[in-house]
Protein backbone atom coordinates (compact mmCIF):
# COMPACT_ATOMS: atom_id res chain seq x y z
CA UNK A 1 0.00 0.00 0.00
CA UNK A 2 1.52 3.13 -1.07
CA UNK A 3 1.06 6.76 1.23
CA UNK A 4 -2.07 5.74 2.78
CA UNK A 5 -4.96 8.38 2.59
CA UNK A 6 -5.77 7.91 6.14
CA UNK A 7 -9.05 10.13 5.79
CA UNK A 8 -10.47 7.44 3.09
CA UNK A 9 -8.93 4.24 4.73
CA UNK A 10 -11.13 4.50 8.24
CA UNK A 11 -14.34 5.42 6.15
CA UNK A 12 -15.45 1.47 6.03
CA UNK A 13 -13.96 1.25 9.57
CA UNK A 14 -16.04 3.89 10.67
CA UNK A 15 -18.99 2.56 8.98
CA UNK A 16 -18.26 -0.84 10.53
CA UNK A 17 -18.67 0.51 13.94
CA UNK A 18 -21.91 2.17 13.49
CA UNK A 19 -23.25 -0.66 12.10
CA UNK A 20 -22.42 -3.30 14.68
CA UNK A 21 -23.19 -0.79 17.84
CA UNK A 22 -27.32 -0.66 16.33
CA UNK A 23 -26.87 -4.52 15.74
CA UNK A 24 -25.86 -5.41 19.13
CA UNK A 25 -27.98 -2.32 20.92
CA UNK A 26 -30.74 -3.75 18.58
CA UNK A 27 -29.79 -7.36 20.37
CA UNK A 28 -30.08 -6.35 23.56
CA UNK A 29 -34.10 -4.65 22.60
CA UNK A 30 -35.43 -8.27 21.26
CA UNK A 31 -34.25 -9.32 24.57
CA UNK A 32 -36.04 -6.80 26.61
CA UNK A 33 -38.60 -6.80 24.50
CA UNK A 34 -39.42 -10.17 25.42
CA UNK A 35 -39.26 -9.83 28.65
CA UNK A 36 -35.99 -12.20 29.12
CA UNK A 37 -32.52 -11.19 30.22
CA UNK A 38 -30.46 -9.07 28.44
CA UNK A 39 -26.61 -10.69 28.37
CA UNK A 40 -25.87 -7.14 26.36
CA UNK A 41 -25.54 -3.98 29.04
CA UNK A 42 -24.11 -2.07 26.75
CA UNK A 43 -22.36 -1.07 23.57
CA UNK A 44 -19.87 1.49 22.70
CA UNK A 45 -17.32 1.61 20.07
CA UNK A 46 -14.67 3.82 18.18
CA UNK A 47 -12.22 3.66 15.69
CA UNK A 48 -8.28 3.98 16.20
CA UNK A 49 -6.97 7.57 15.46
CA UNK A 50 -4.54 7.75 13.18
CA UNK A 51 -1.94 8.97 15.60
CA UNK A 52 -2.50 5.24 17.60
CA UNK A 53 -2.52 3.11 14.38
CA UNK A 54 1.00 4.69 13.02
CA UNK A 55 1.93 4.20 17.07
CA UNK A 56 0.67 0.90 16.94
CA UNK A 57 2.91 0.44 13.04
CA UNK A 58 5.81 1.32 14.72
CA UNK A 59 5.91 -0.99 17.67
CA UNK A 60 4.52 -3.82 16.42
CA UNK A 61 6.27 -3.50 13.11
CA UNK A 62 3.62 -3.53 11.01
CA UNK A 63 4.14 -2.54 7.49
CA UNK A 64 1.39 -0.38 4.95
CA UNK A 65 0.84 -3.28 2.68
CA UNK A 66 -0.27 -5.62 6.01
CA UNK A 67 -1.56 -2.69 8.22
CA UNK A 68 -5.67 -4.85 7.48
CA UNK A 69 -4.67 -8.06 8.15
CA UNK A 70 -2.28 -7.40 10.73
CA UNK A 71 -3.71 -4.70 13.01
CA UNK A 72 -6.90 -6.20 13.99
CA UNK A 73 -8.74 -3.85 16.08
CA UNK A 74 -8.91 -0.36 13.90
CA UNK A 75 -12.40 -0.49 14.32
CA UNK A 76 -13.10 -1.73 17.57
CA UNK A 77 -16.62 -2.67 19.53
CA UNK A 78 -16.68 -3.08 23.46
CA UNK A 79 -19.84 -4.83 25.36
CA UNK A 80 -20.09 -4.31 28.86
CA UNK A 81 -22.32 -7.74 30.28
CA UNK A 82 -23.44 -7.67 34.25
CA UNK A 83 -22.23 -11.25 34.65
CA UNK A 84 -19.28 -13.44 34.23
CA UNK A 85 -21.52 -15.68 32.37
CA UNK A 86 -22.90 -13.05 30.39
CA UNK A 87 -19.75 -12.50 28.68
CA UNK A 88 -20.25 -16.13 27.29
CA UNK A 89 -23.38 -16.31 26.41
CA UNK A 90 -22.22 -13.07 24.12
CA UNK A 91 -19.46 -15.27 22.36
CA UNK A 92 -22.15 -17.68 22.01
CA UNK A 93 -24.47 -15.36 20.07
CA UNK A 94 -21.87 -14.13 17.89
CA UNK A 95 -20.97 -17.53 16.53
CA UNK A 96 -24.67 -17.52 15.56
CA UNK A 97 -24.86 -15.03 13.34
CA UNK A 98 -24.56 -14.71 9.40
CA UNK A 99 -23.97 -11.32 8.90
CA UNK A 100 -19.84 -11.66 10.77
CA UNK A 101 -17.79 -14.70 11.33
CA UNK A 102 -15.50 -14.93 13.87
CA UNK A 103 -11.76 -15.68 13.68
CA UNK A 104 -10.29 -15.31 16.38
CA UNK A 105 -11.25 -15.53 20.21
CA UNK A 106 -9.25 -14.75 22.88
CA UNK A 107 -10.11 -15.54 26.78
CA UNK A 108 -8.52 -13.15 29.41
CA UNK A 109 -10.88 -14.26 32.02
CA UNK A 110 -10.04 -18.08 32.10
CA UNK A 111 -6.16 -16.73 31.56
CA UNK A 112 -6.40 -13.22 32.75
CA UNK A 113 -3.11 -11.22 31.81
CA UNK A 114 0.07 -10.60 34.49
CA UNK A 115 -1.37 -7.85 35.33
CA UNK A 116 -4.85 -8.62 36.20
CA UNK A 117 -6.53 -7.56 32.88
CA UNK A 118 -9.48 -9.83 32.61
CA UNK A 119 -11.72 -9.33 28.71
CA UNK A 120 -13.07 -11.67 25.98
CA UNK A 121 -11.81 -10.64 22.71
CA UNK A 122 -13.53 -11.95 19.31
CA UNK A 123 -11.85 -10.73 16.21
CA UNK A 124 -14.79 -10.41 13.43
CA UNK A 125 -14.43 -10.55 9.58
CA UNK A 126 -17.12 -8.21 8.86
CA UNK A 127 -18.31 -7.04 5.11
CA UNK A 128 -19.28 -3.74 4.57
CA UNK A 129 -20.65 -2.52 1.45
CA UNK A 130 -19.22 0.44 0.05
CA UNK A 131 -19.51 2.75 -3.40
CA UNK A 132 -17.12 0.08 -4.54
CA UNK A 133 -18.63 -3.29 -3.86
CA UNK A 134 -18.29 -5.42 -0.43
CA UNK A 135 -15.05 -5.28 1.69
CA UNK A 136 -14.32 -7.31 4.28
CA UNK A 137 -13.03 -6.00 7.40
CA UNK A 138 -11.62 -6.84 10.56
CA UNK A 139 -12.83 -5.75 14.14
CA UNK A 140 -12.39 -6.76 17.05
CA UNK A 141 -14.91 -6.93 20.08
CA UNK A 142 -14.21 -6.66 23.52
CA UNK A 143 -16.73 -8.35 25.98
CA UNK A 144 -16.34 -7.75 30.12
CA UNK A 145 -18.51 -6.96 32.89
CA UNK A 146 -18.98 -4.14 34.31
CA UNK A 147 -16.33 -4.28 37.34
CA UNK A 148 -13.66 -5.70 34.20
CA UNK A 149 -14.45 -1.99 32.67
CA UNK A 150 -14.00 0.07 35.17
CA UNK A 151 -10.92 -1.39 36.35
CA UNK A 152 -9.86 -1.17 32.64
CA UNK A 153 -10.60 2.35 31.87
CA UNK A 154 -8.38 3.21 35.04
CA UNK A 155 -5.42 1.30 34.07
CA UNK A 156 -5.89 2.74 30.07
CA UNK A 157 -5.75 6.24 32.07
CA UNK A 158 -2.60 5.36 34.16
CA UNK A 159 -1.09 3.67 31.16
CA UNK A 160 -1.25 7.04 29.52
CA UNK A 161 1.18 8.85 32.11
CA UNK A 162 3.39 5.68 32.88
CA UNK A 163 3.47 4.62 29.18
CA UNK A 164 3.54 1.00 30.61
CA UNK A 165 5.76 1.57 32.96
CA UNK A 166 4.47 1.49 35.93
CA UNK A 167 5.58 2.25 39.59
CA UNK A 168 5.95 -0.99 41.76
CA UNK A 169 3.84 0.19 44.59
CA UNK A 170 1.23 1.18 41.49
CA UNK A 171 1.50 -2.06 40.31
CA UNK A 172 0.54 -4.01 42.68
CA UNK A 173 -2.32 -2.46 43.65
CA UNK A 174 -3.76 -2.76 40.51
CA UNK A 175 -3.29 -5.91 40.16
CA UNK A 176 -4.92 -6.70 43.95
CA UNK A 177 -8.33 -3.83 42.45
CA UNK A 178 -8.26 -6.47 39.50
CA UNK A 179 -8.55 -9.65 41.89
CA UNK A 180 -10.69 -7.40 44.06
CA UNK A 181 -12.76 -6.74 41.14
CA UNK A 182 -13.27 -10.28 39.74
CA UNK A 183 -13.64 -11.57 43.50
CA UNK A 184 -17.16 -8.91 42.76
CA UNK A 185 -17.97 -10.55 39.88
CA UNK A 186 -18.08 -14.32 41.68
CA UNK A 187 -20.08 -13.07 44.03
CA UNK A 188 -23.02 -11.36 41.97
CA UNK A 189 -23.08 -14.43 40.04
CA UNK A 190 -23.64 -16.37 42.98
CA UNK A 191 -26.75 -14.72 43.49
CA UNK A 192 -27.18 -13.85 39.86
CA UNK A 193 -30.80 -15.41 39.78
CA UNK A 194 -31.86 -13.60 43.00
CA UNK A 195 -30.67 -10.18 41.03
CA UNK A 196 -32.09 -11.25 37.75
CA UNK A 197 -35.45 -11.63 39.73
CA UNK A 198 -35.20 -8.37 41.36
CA UNK A 199 -34.84 -6.55 38.15
CA UNK A 200 -37.62 -8.39 36.74
CA UNK A 201 -39.77 -7.59 39.72
CA UNK A 202 -38.86 -3.88 39.03
CA UNK A 203 -39.28 -4.18 35.24
CA UNK A 204 -42.72 -5.44 35.60
CA UNK A 205 -44.15 -2.90 38.51
CA UNK A 206 -43.01 -0.05 35.77
CA UNK A 207 -44.78 -1.70 33.38
CA UNK A 208 -48.06 -2.15 35.28
CA UNK A 209 -47.39 1.69 36.53
CA UNK A 210 -46.87 2.76 33.00
CA UNK A 211 -50.20 0.98 31.93
CA UNK A 212 -52.75 2.50 35.18
CA UNK A 213 -51.37 5.66 34.37
CA UNK A 214 -51.66 5.52 30.40
CA UNK A 215 -55.21 3.74 30.98
CA UNK A 216 -56.40 7.45 33.27
CA UNK A 217 -55.14 9.61 30.67
CA UNK A 218 -57.41 8.02 27.77
CA UNK A 219 -60.18 8.01 30.81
Amino acid sequence: MTEIKWNEFLIPYSQAVDELKIKFRDLRKEFLEKNEHSPIEFVTGRVKTIDSIKEKMRRRYISEDLLEQDMQDIAGIRIQCQFVEDIYDVARLLHIREDMRVIEERDYIANSKSSGYRSYHVVIEYPIQTANGQKNILAEIQIRTLAMNFWSTIEHSLNYKYQGDFPEEINERLKRAAEASFMLDEEMSKIREEIQDAQQYFTDRKRDVNNTTEHKDKK
